[in-house]
This record gives structure tokens, sequence and C-alpha cells, in this order.
């Protein structure tokens, strides 16, 4: 008879949390739930309640971990593109990409509706982290104003995108990126002006 392998409590809570963003991704947030992602990693449901207390407390620990892992990635894209190595196309692309295919925007709007507002709060959270992180770095008020201001606008760009951008796009006979196409000329603009007000 083969035994379990005995996880950590980190290893264990990882390994929900990567189940059930896998479940978020293939069949949408209405499947995040403890018995799935129980079902999914071989352990027991009360495994699981252990580490997140309900299903509402493992939706807001998922949250919390897309937004960490989505904003790691683009604030190491930030510091890419000031050093010359990308664009500000690569950092609309993350931005959308994780609120469209990474599932966070279905998950943001299914916890809205089910009255579990207050789990959105780790995404809002590690997002003001890392706007004043990269805002730190800005050389002036004026710019730091302005990288909270295009991450707001990016933020509310993206997420409206993932929940009607293809049918919205489709109805005003436009091209499918024309919102993340927009998003582009802000950043670019926004990044031009940062670099104008740098030399001068």
């Amino acid at each position: 008879m083969a035994t379990r392998k005995r996880l950590t409590p980190e290893e264990s809570r990882a390994g929900a949390l990567q189940a059930a963003r896998a479940l978020l991704i293939e069949t949408g947030p209405q499947s995040v739930t403890l018995k799935a992602v129980a079902g999914r990693i071989g352990r027991t449901h009360a495994n699981l309640l252990h580490h997140f207390g309900s299903a509402s407390g493992l939706q807001k620990a998922l949250a919390e971990y897309l937004a960490q892992t989505v904003c790691e990635t683009i604030i190491e894209v930030v510091r890419a593109n000031r050093a010359g190595l990308g664009s500000p196309r690569e950092v609309v692309d993350l931005a959308f990409d994780a609120f469209d295919r990474e599932g966070a925007g279905q998950l943001a709007s299914w916890m809205i509706l089910s009255g579990n507002e207050d789990a959105l709060d780790p995404i809002v959270e590690t997002i003001h982290r890392v706007v004043d992180e990269v805002a730190s770095e800005a050389d002036c008020n004026e710019a730091k104003r302005r990288v909270r201001e295009d991450t707001l606008t990016l933020v509310l760009m993206a997420l409206g995108d993932a929940l009607m951008g293809q049918p919205l796009a489709k109805s005003l006979e436009l091209p499918r990126t024309s919102a993340r196409d927009r998003a582009e000329q802000m950043l670019a603009a926004s990044l031009a002006l940062n670099e104008a007000e740098r030399e001068a």
C-alpha cells in the first residue's frame, strides 16, 4: 500500500493554490471549491479547511496568489523597459492576460457577485505595493502621479476587456486588440514624457 508524502503546510497550501488556479483557468471561478481543489491534489476537504477556513478564504488566497504572481512579472518587465530591454506592449499584454487568460477578471467578478468583495483586497493591496515601488523610482512627483494614473487606467482597461472586450469590440466593428492598442499608446506616451522631463 502506497503512502502519501507528508507535505509541509507551505507545500500543501502552494499545491492547493496551483490547483485552484488551474481550475479557474479551465472551468471558471464557480469551480474553485474546497472539494474540487482537494480532489485535484489528492487531499481531504478537512485539510483545505485547515489551510483556508472556507471556500471564500480559498478564493481570497487565490486572488492574492494571482496578484502577487502577475505583479512580480509586471514589475520585472517595467524595470526591463526602463533599461531599454522591453516595450510598453509587454506590460500591457501581461496585465490584460492576467485578467483574461489567467482568470483574474472572472474571479474578481465572481467574488463581487457572490458578496465576497473583501476578497479583492489582496489584489488591490498587491497592485498598490507594486505601484509604490515603481513610483518610488520616478524622478519627480508629477512622474509618480502619472505612474499611479497609468496603473489605474491599465488595470481598469484590462478588467473591462476581460469581462466584455470581445463582444464590445465586435459590436463596434473594431479589432479585438483595440483596448490593448490604446493602453500601449497611453504607456508609451507616459514613458516618453518621463524621459523628456529627465532630459530637461
